[in-house]
């Protein structure tokens, strides 16, 4: 028997010593989730991986401007006829052994230089892309980082307010057993602090839910625990606009992809016309073309030698196939130019809407701290009257209330401004 208690003991120890390990909870800020989310955020990763991909494309371009060299090993056998070449005269023989050095260089193409500035303007738009991913990914994490935060804070004042009509329930209780107060003041008590029940069960649902909301962005596993920073802070700075403006303009990823893809358009539209020059091709071969595999053949004679080979290629005639690349390339340009005109009118509108929900917001801060003031003392006076006989039950849970509306209100009016700030601080790329 005692053996067996040892055990169960023991075991507890165990699982007790491995429950901190396992629920560690991690205390994560705003910068922190930022990084985590690019670790995890697929679109992000997918941008990185087209930018990636985009750059691979620019070297292979580059490396088709290049002379390249190849290794040419080759035995080709024709049946014999009775005669030196064999059945098929087109070879020299019934043995040809090939063991060269092939060097090709394209010494004039227009297409492949214009291919090789297309790609360096799609590895620019890549780029911007992903730029863009990592701002869209910041806004997201942004709201949903607040979101929890504002939640979190609601169940305070959740908490708070159940214990204020905890307290007036008990204050009409002590009343009416004293007969200073009727039996509805005390009912009206009752289902004031029963909604209060309600409203916290409501917030501790919404916290797990905006948490939900964040753990998917940030872990692999939502099961992991974690807590945020609040950071919802009413003396941030709102920069100038003419500042903003100025940051926005110039670090825009947006701008900067619209004007990448006018450039390739325009590379697009050198490469088509370049269907209607003629290509400079030179191949030098260095090795042996023989009968025998050998330096030297029967006679003696050299087999191993060079040779030089020149090609131009002329276009003639493809039936209007380069005359409709070029229009094509052409209306891909003009949806270039129509893209750069609407990112630039796009950013200008998110910034104008951006700052004047900035100022806004922070206009109002001094007001809603100020109502959330008085609703404080406007409870504390009411319930000093009800005590005294002069304000009825009605008027203390209409203060409670109104103490509730102006805590949430407070709480949202922080987190308004901090959001909009950050959105503004998302689009000068300084988050």
């Amino acid at each position: 028997m005692r053996s067996k208690f040892t055990g169960t003991i023991a075991r507890a120890l165990v699982i007790w010593n491995l429950a901190p390990l396992a629920a560690q909870t991690l205390s994560i800020d705003l910068t922190e989730a930022l990084r985590r989310a690019r670790d995890y955020n697929q679109q992000f990763l997918s941008a990185g991986i087209s930018a990636a991909l985009a750059r691979e494309d620019r070297i292979q371009a580059k490396a088709a401007q290049l002379p390249n060299l190849n290794a040419l090993n080759q035995y080709i056998y024709t049946q014999g006829n009775g005669t030196p070449s064999g059945v098929f005269v087109a070879n020299d023989g019934v043995h040809v052994y090939n063991e060269q050095a092939v060097l090709h260089a394209d010494l004039f193409s227009v297409a492949k230089r214009a291919e090789y500035r297309r790609t360096i303007a799609a590895e620019a738009a890549a780029r911007a892309k992903q730029d863009i991913a990592a701002r869209g990914l910041v806004a997201t994490v942004v709201q949903n980082y607040y979101s929890l935060i504002i939640a979190q804070r609601h169940a305070v004042n959740a908490r708070q307010s159940l214990d204020e009509a905890q307290r007036f329930l008990d204050i009409t209780q002590k009343q009416e057993r004293g007969g200073e107060v009727a039996r509805a003041d005390v009912i009206k008590a009752q289902l004031q602090s029963q909604q209060r029940q309600r409203d916290l069960m409501d917030a501790d649902t919404n916290v797990q839910k905006a948490r939900i909301g964040l753990s998917v962005i940030l872990f692999p596993d939502l099961g992991q625990p974690f807590d945020v920073t609040d950071d919802l802070k009413s003396d941030l700075p709102l920069p100038p606009m003419d500042e903003v403006r100025t940051q926005a303009l110039g670090t825009s990823p947006d701008i900067r992809a619209a004007q990448a893809g006018v450039r390739q358009a325009d590379a697009g539209i050198s490469a088509a016309k370049a269907g209607y020059l003629p290509t400079f091709a030179l191949d030098y071969f260095f090795g042996i073309n023989a009968n025998v595999f050998g330096i030297h053949g029967p006679d003696d004679r050299q087999n191993l030698g060079s040779s030089v080979q020149g090609t131009v290629t002329v276009p003639v005639w493809n039936w209007g196939a380069t005359r409709s690349k070029v229009r094509q390339a052409e209306l891909q340009e003009r949806q270039a130019q129509v893209d750069l005109s609407f990112a630039q009118r796009t950013l200008q509108s998110n910034l104008s809407t951006f700052y004047l929900e900035a100022q806004a917001a922070r206009s109002q801060l001094d007001s809603l701290r100020s109502s959330l003031d008085l609703s404080a003392e406007s409870l504390r006076l009411t319930i000093l009257r009800y005590q005294a006989g002069e304000a009825t039950a009605l008027e203390v849970v209409d203060a409670q209330s109104t103490l509730v509306q102006a805590r949430n209100a407070y709480d949202d009016g922080l987190a308004r401004y901090r959001v909009a700030l950050a959105n503004l601080q998302t689009l000068t790329g300084r988050i």
